[in-house]
């Protein structure tokens, strides 16, 4: 999938991962696609109830060997 800017949070615990998305959507525009890296199992479902909360999209999780690429579209 293709995004427009990337996080990388590789090796961060719960709740960083959180934070740090809500952090850096704030800087891309509306429309554009963030792709956290993540390592820990927890931003499969806190990621689902954050963007829920926030409005943003969840395009997709996927998983390849430890790392977890979560793809957010920023709707507002």
């Amino acid at each position: 999938m293709e995004s427009d800017e990337t996080l990388d949070c590789y090796g961060l615990m719960c709740p960083m991962p959180i934070f740090k998305t809500a952090s850096k959507i704030r800087d891309i525009g509306i429309g554009k696609v963030l792709e956290v890296i993540a390592t820990d199992e927890g931003i499969k479902k806190d990621i689902v109830s954050w963007c829920s909360t926030t409005g943003n999209e969840l395009l997709g999780i996927k998983e390849e060997d430890e790392e977890i690429h979560v793809f957010i579209r920023k709707l507002r």
